[in-house]
């Protein structure tokens, strides 16, 4: 594997508020990276670092192969207008455009690709309706079409399952285990942790003014969790049912 994306004493949040500091860790291909934290610990903030849309207060960040000439993202469904005049396929086609241009049309194999990305993200068939028809999952669905034309090296996921029901989770989850599968690198910010456990190879918590990186089950402790405000005290003890939330040996299990 190798790195992506590398951080080193990195500091971050804005004037007159700082998120976290001193945070090192690299991100590398074919592992996913689970981003989680209470609201206001700066996952959010921690994505649009890495678009290049919000610098950091203090640190280096480093791009070993070069940044990438083209990086899948899927924003919260909050940032997305669905009342866009536009249909599902076209929407989907947008995340083609890197590769074939904004004033190329689709040839042939281009439309090929647009359906099978369809087909996979399972809204094939209702690829001719506006997107302002469609419900939570199907919009989520569409946009993950998107993404998967984009055909990106890296790929961030803001949210990505606030909106949608748990069948639909579980089959984007699938698409996400393939992009790992095929080497890429997935940054996604998520708030079930038995998702975070099934199909993310490190975490990144962030919360309490500090940032702790490493694998699922180095992260996900009972009095990290705890310490980092991700859940409280009793919930923690509840969660891992009466075990002591001092020890940082038991990884979060459920």
């Amino acid at each position: 594997m190798q790195p992506v994306f590398q951080v080193q004493d990195l500091s971050l949040g804005y004037p007159n508020k700082v998120l976290f500091q001193h945070l090192s860790f690299e991100i590398q291909s074919g592992t996913t990276l689970a981003v989680l934290g209470a609201n206001g610990s700066g996952k959010s903030t921690f994505v649009k670092m890495m678009l290049n849309l919000l610098s950091p207060l203090s640190g280096t960040v480093n791009w070993p192969e070069g940044r990438p000439r083209e990086i899948g993202y899927l924003a919260q469904m909050a940032d997305f207008d669905s009342r866009f005049p536009i249909r599902v396929r076209d929407l989907a086609a947008m995340g083609a455009w890197g590769g074939f241009g904004l004033r190329r049309r689709l040839d042939k194999a281009g439309h090929m690709r647009v359906s099978a990305a369809l087909e996979e993200a399972g809204v094939l068939s209702i690829s001719d309706q506006p997107i302002h028809t469609l419900s939570g999952g199907q919009l989520q669905r569409t946009l993950f079409a998107r993404v998967i034309l984009q055909d990106a090296p890296l790929i961030l996921l803001d949210e990505p399952f606030a909106a949608v029901d748990q069948h639909t989770e579980a089959h984007l989850l699938t698409i996400i285990d393939r992009w790992r599968a095929e080497g890429r690198a997935v940054v996604l910010v998520i708030h079930d942790l038995s998702s975070v456990l099934d199909h993310c190879t490190h975490a990144l918590l962030l919360g309490g003014g500090q940032a702790t990186h490493g694998s699922v089950a180095d992260v996900l402790t009972p009095d990290r969790l705890v310490r980092q405000k991700y859940m409280s005290e009793s919930q923690a003890a509840w969660m891992f049912k009466g075990s002591s939330a001092s020890s940082s040996k038991e990884p979060f299990n459920v």
